[in-house]
């Protein structure tokens, strides 16, 4: 009997990716790929789980409700956050969780560009804006998508900074970045911060009024990371205090309507989470979730496990 792999995706991959994924389980003797797309409501997940060998999710709700209902013992994040997995759940449960990182990097970091430079001209208003060319450009954890993002910046001609304290002071500057001894040096030192930690009790609300008070004039905060990690509560004390600051977010705050209210000429927040949304994106995530799937079923592989 075929072992069957659930793709739960209320917000569903793109039609090129659902169709490379097909390809890829078909290369495998003995795999079937069920589609769970676009529902409503937990109980269609839970539902359709039960009869699932192993999962693959985006977004959606992995919850230990799912995890305990189905028999998988694996399930891949197609993406590179996996905070919409209940890890405690499936440790508890001896299920193996795992994230597909890397590849939605370029596109995160392409559409973090994207919104600096329509910010940076206004809008495209028709008023004279700035350019990206010679600033200074902070990378708050440099992961993946940190790394394209300071590839990306140095085509800008942007100084490039970066605070990781788990990664390497000779990994980041053998990519020619300055390191900063402290998160308080990188957003004072820099004109714009683009931000990529994950959401978890340490981080959530860490990036507060205090810590983005201290970024020069003009300063923008660029946050394709989650929107947790930034202190909502403090945003509009930050910027009635600083009217000269910049949030840009492909993940609305709670408060968005009323911040963009407020401050229209200083906000910009995409309608859904945008990072991922390109198809070489869904394409390279999709596959790999596929693939690394099996390569467990079939290996015991755990190369990209996160629940250790």
């Amino acid at each position: 009997m075929a072992k069957k792999i659930l793709v739960a995706t209320e917000k569903p991959f793109a039609a090129a990716a659902v169709e490379k994924m097909k390809e890829a389980v078909a290369s495998h003797n003995g795999y079937e790929l069920e589609l769970l797309e676009k529902y409503e409501g937990q109980q269609a997940f839970v539902d359709a789980a039960k009869s699932a060998d192993a999962i693959i999710i985006r977004s959606d709700k992995a919850t230990r409700e799912v995890l305990e209902t189905s028999p998988a013992k694996v399930i891949v994040r197609a993406g590179a956050g996996f905070d919409n997995i209940d890890l405690a759940a499936a440790t508890d449960l001896g299920i193996v969780a795992m994230n597909t990182p890397g590849q939605n990097s370029n596109a995160v970091a392409e559409l973090a560009f994207g919104m600096m430079v329509f910010m940076a001209r206004g809008k495209f208003n028709g008023k004279a804006g700035v350019e990206l060319k010679e600033k200074k450009i902070g990378i708050h954890a440099y992961g993946n998508v940190g790394k394209n993002v300071a590839r990306v910046a140095k085509g800008f001609g942007m100084e490039v900074l970066a605070f990781d304290p788990f990664v390497s002071t000779e990994t980041i500057e053998a990519d020619g970045v300055k390191v900063c001894g402290s998160v308080e040096e990188l957003y004072s030192s820099c004109d714009y911060v683009s931000l990529h930690i994950p959401a978890n009790d340490k981080t959530k609300d860490s990036i507060n009024f205090d810590l983005l008070s201290k970024m020069p004039k003009g300063g923008t905060l660029v946050n394709t990371a989650r929107k947790e990690v930034v202190c909502e509560a403090e945003l509009e004390k930050l910027f009635e205090a600083r009217p000269d600051f910049t949030y840009i977010s492909d993940i609305a705050p709670t408060n968005a309507a009323e911040l963009e209210a407020k401050f229209a000429d200083n906000v910009l927040f995409t309608p859904k989470k945008m990072g991922a949304q390109t198809a070489e994106a869904n394409i390279n995530a999709g596959v790999a979730a596929v693939e690394q799937i099996v390569a467990f079923i079939e290996n015991g592989d755990t190369t990209f496990q996160v629940n250790k």
